[in-house]
């Protein structure tokens, strides 16, 4: 008897420290006040079903308690949104897990970082800190101007707005930027006395453009000035750059980029490509990249097998994609901004070719998009897919069931694309497979269908949401065959 007293004794112990955790546990209740009191936190928002989350948790909860033990001390916060709505929906969350930073008892800016303990622990420890350094000196000023990467530097006479929102972004992006400020008197004097400047970084300077950039807007403008503006009139792209790039029309150049291995080299090209930037300035947007860095990026817009020094591709406004033919000059480059500029382009297609047949489940590539799925008249349901994918193969006989069950739907099409052979259109958000949309006949704007994947699901949803008769096969069979075994009985 006293072995199993000892055994219940021992199990709940386990019991309590299994319960017991360095992530702070938050609700709607006690979110705010909690989160005033740290200075620094990790903040995810997860749903209790979620795979990703799942997988998550047990490298968060080590990473909470070494994060604890730092010195100053990082806190790691969960927070189920099933349970708490109300906090969720305040921040944004529409997927999980969503990982935000959380500075002074506010939250500053998304998370970013890796995703496993080692990873979260490293990310976090940068994060303490100041984000903007104070400069006090000329000298200090200098060292930090001088760096690698661009700089951004506040010159601050007083506290007012724009210093408030320059320390406000400074810590939205504090691992993209480097910041610092000085109301240093003799700094101040070689500036204005309230103003944000971008200097950029040796390795870029050029008797084409400034050295720096100022900023002239109003605060709220700071951040989109710091993203369009951190490498002058020629950025440079890459994986950790690109997500700045927003403005349209972009020209990349692509040649042999490596500022550390051969800077000199590097600065020739970007150098041509600035003398056609600055003549376009407002209208189009330039930008340098490594061709071994970017394969990928080469083969979307049809450059994949091109040869030459310099390779070089546009995006429209609509993400149209325009690689530029022939060999690279100061001259072909601007005649074909000048191009992209006014509109003159047809705009390169990644597409497989146009089946000679077609079945009940159509097959959609770019080159018939328009034809099969933008026809006004017509509902569409379409699913996009890749061929590698076992959830897209598992909805495969059952989408190829409903086709046919609906193929008398003279008004109705179910179709299906390979997202990965074929250009998809930018009002069809593609993230993931299978992602299935419906298109209303003369509505427009297609719609991301999340029902159940089941073919009586889509028949439901297609009848309920379809502008079009949608004839059911099924019944059609079941009536003829009733009608038929009551003629065989009379």
């Amino acid at each position: 008897m006293a072995v199993w007293k000892l055994l219940t004794v021992l199990l709940l112990a386990g019991f309590a420290l299994a319960e017991e955790s360095d992530v702070l546990d938050l609700t709607d209740d006690t979110f705010d006040s909690a989160l005033k009191d740290t200075d620094l936190a990790l903040v995810e928002f997860f749903a209790p079903w979620c795979g990703h989350c799942k997988r998550l948790a047990p490298e968060y909860e080590r990473a909470a308690t070494r994060l604890k033990a730092n010195d100053p001390p990082v806190t790691l916060i969960k927070v189920d949104c099933i349970e708490n709505t109300k906090v969720c929906g305040k921040h944004g969350v529409n997927g999980y897990p969503t990982l935000k930073i959380a500075r002074n008892g506010k939250i500053a800016g998304d998370y970013s970082g890796p995703r496993e303990e080692n990873g979260i622990v490293s990310y976090m420890q940068k994060q303490v800190g100041p984000s903007s350094v104070e400069l006090k000196d000329q000298a200090a000023f200098d060292k930090f101007t001088k760096n690698a990467e661009a700089s951004v530097v506040g010159f601050f006479a007083r506290d007012d707005d724009l210093k408030s929102k320059f320390l406000a972004v400074a810590d939205t992006l504090r691992e993209s930027f480097r910041f610092a400020h000085t109301n240093d008197k003799d700094l101040l004097n070689t500036r204005g006395r309230s103003e944000v400047v971008i200097f950029l970084p040796p390795k870029l300077h050029s008797k084409l453009e400034e050295s720096s950039i100022t900023f002239k807007g109003k605060p709220s403008g700071l951040e989109s000035f710091i993203k369009e503006n951190f490498n002058g009139l020629v950025g440079i792209y890459n994986s950790d750059t690109q997500a700045f790039f927003t403005r349209r029309p972009l020209i990349v150049a692509y040649f042999d980029l490596d500022y550390v291995k051969n800077p000199k080299g590097s600065n020739y090209w970007r150098n041509r490509v600035l003398k056609v930037a600055k003549d376009f300035k407002n209208q189009a947007y330039f930008a340098v990249a490594s061709k071994a860095e970017q394969r990928a990026a080469l083969e979307e817009v049809g450059l994949g097998s091109a040869t030459g020094d310099v390779l070089v591709a546009a995006r429209g406004e609509k993400e149209e994609k325009f690689p530029m033919s022939g060999k690279f000059s100061v001259d072909n480059l601007r005649a074909f901004v000048q191009k992209v500029v006014d509109g003159e382009l047809e705009a390169y297609l990644k597409s497989e070719d146009v089946p000679e047949t077609q079945g009940a489940v159509k097959v959609v590539v770019a080159k018939n998009f328009d034809e099969l799925v933008n026809d006004a008249e017509k509902d569409v349901l379409i699913e996009f897919y890749a061929p590698w994918c076992g959830h897209c193969k598992s909805l495969e006989p059952k989408y190829k069931e409903l086709a046919e069950r609906l193929e008398d739907s003279e008004g109705l099409v179910i179709a299906k694309m390979d997202a990965t052979a074929n250009d998809v259109p930018p009002t069809y958000s593609v993230s993931g497979f299978p992602t299935i949309f419906f298109r209303k006949a003369g509505a427009g704007a297609p719609v991301k269908y999340e029902g159940g994947r089941e073919v009586s699901d889509f028949v439901s949803y297609l009848k309920k949401n379809a502008r079009n008769p949608v004839v059911d096969g099924q019944k059609k069979s079941k009536k003829s065959k009733k009608s038929k075994k009551g003629k065989e009985e009379l």
